[in-house]
C-alpha cells in the first residue's frame, strides 16, 4: 500500500536488545496526508539499514511504501504501520510525455438518423393528441 503526504513530525528513534541478544532500531515519523480532509498517520521504519536507506526530514512531502500489521499481546490488539520504502515527493502522479504520440487515423462513423421532429405546440403528457395511442383512458 502507498500514502502521500507531509512529514508534520520526526519523533525520537527506539531501540532495544530482542530476546535473542539481537540489537533492534525503529525510527517513527507522523505524516499528514493531501487531500480535503487531511489524516494523520503515525508510521515506522524498521531496522537500521532501512533507517539509513529512507532519510526523512521534517516538512518534507514523501511517498510511503507501507505494510499494516495487527498482533494480539495480553488480549489487546496493536496494530503498526511499518514502512519499506519512502520516496522524496509525490510519485503517484505521471508526468505527461513531451511528445504527444500520433493518433492512428479513425474512419468516420456513419451518421445516426435523425429523430423526428415533434410538432411545436402538442403537449407531451397529453396522449391523445397525435390519435396513436392505444390507452383505454
Amino acid at each position: 500500500m502507498e500514502i502521500v503526504g507531509k512529514i508534520i513530525q520526526v519523533l525520537p528513534p527506539q531501540e532495544g536488545v530482542g530476546r535473542n541478544g539481537n540489537p533492534w532500531k525503529v525510527q517513527p515519523y507522523v505524516l499528514e496526508t493531501i487531500e480535503n480532509y487531511p489524516r494523520k498517520v503515525h508510521f515506522e521504519v524498521f531496522g537500521e539499514d532501512r533507517i539509513k536507506a529512507n532519510p526523512c526530514e521534517l516538512d518534507q512531502l514523501v511517498t510511503v511504501s507501507f505494510d499494516i500489521e495487527s498482533r494480539e499481546f495480553n488480549g489487546r490488539w496493536y496494530t503498526s504501520i511499518r514502512a519499506w520504502k519512502i520516496q522524496q515527493g509525490d510519485t503517484t502522479q505521471t508526468a505527461a510525455p513531451a511528445v504527444a504520440p500520433a493518433a492512428a487515423p479513425v474512419a468516420a462513423a456513419p451518421a445516426a438518423p435523425a429523430a423526428p421532429a415533434a410538432p411545436a405546440n402538442v403537449d407531451p403528457f397529453d396522449a391523445s393528441a397525435d390519435g396513436t395511442s392505444d390507452l383505454p383512458f
